[in-house]
């Protein structure tokens, strides 16, 4: 577990727990009657065989372990209505758990117009997004665009039918999305856990979350 959504978390003034690895629903549902909210961390890729696709070579480590307890958990935090946020891998599992597809890896079947792997530091931003104004985020940022790091080979390629894009990059790809019929369900795809400490709209997202908790 990085420190940064530790510390995103504390500073927007919640407790952060991180949790066990767990594919018991009875778990499951201890877990999330104990916690107001949750955040579905960056880490491996998503197995295909969530959205019904063969893995392809340039696709990465994946955790079969994880996926099933992350399916299972949003489902759960999904039926009672909990906040939600999601990021990089967040955004990817939430949107393919709710039916939608992923690039399995973005150079090869997508673009390479925008860089969307940096290396470190990772506290500096390489590229920007655009922001919905429909959108909550825009509510909430009142901006048009803000710059935003990325550390992601994947990305969302078909969007769910429960999400709505809240941000997209110059090349097209989705990098924020919601579910306009849930209280706070939120997904970026770049790492505000990295940029907090530098850029209020990061600190704002992180204060958005703790805020519907």
């Amino acid at each position: 577990m990085l420190p940064g959504y530790f510390g995103g978390i504390i500073e927007a003034g919640g407790l952060p727990v991180m949790l066990p690895l767990a594919s018991d629903i009875k778990v499951i549902e201890q877990i999330v009657s104990m916690c107001d909210g949750f955040i579905f961390t960056g880490g491996q890729d998503v197995e295909p065989k969530l959205y019904s696709e063969r893995k392809i070579s340039a696709c990465g480590e994946c955790s079969p372990e994880r996926d099933a307890m992350e399916v299972l958990l949003l489902d759960y935090i999904i039926e009672l209505d909990k906040p939600i946020l999601g990021i990089c891998r967040g955004i990817q599992l939430i949107n393919a758990a709710l039916g939608g597809t992923l690039w399995q890896d973005i150079p090869s079947q997508f673009s390479d117009m925008v860089p969307h792997c940096q290396k470190p530091p990772y506290d500096v931003s390489i590229h920007e997004v655009s922001i919905e104004h429909s959108s909550p985020l825009y509510d909430l940022l009142k901006t048009d665009t803000i710059p935003v790091n990325s550390y992601h080979h994947q990305g969302i390629h078909e969007l769910s039918s429960a999400l709505l894009p809240m941000a997209k990059a110059a090349d097209g790809l989705i990098e924020a999305v919601y579910a306009p019929n849930k209280k706070f369900l939120w997904a970026v795809q770049w790492h505000p856990e990295f940029l907090y400490k530098k850029d209020v709209n990061n600190q704002n997202i992180f204060k958005e979350l703790i805020r519907h908790c």
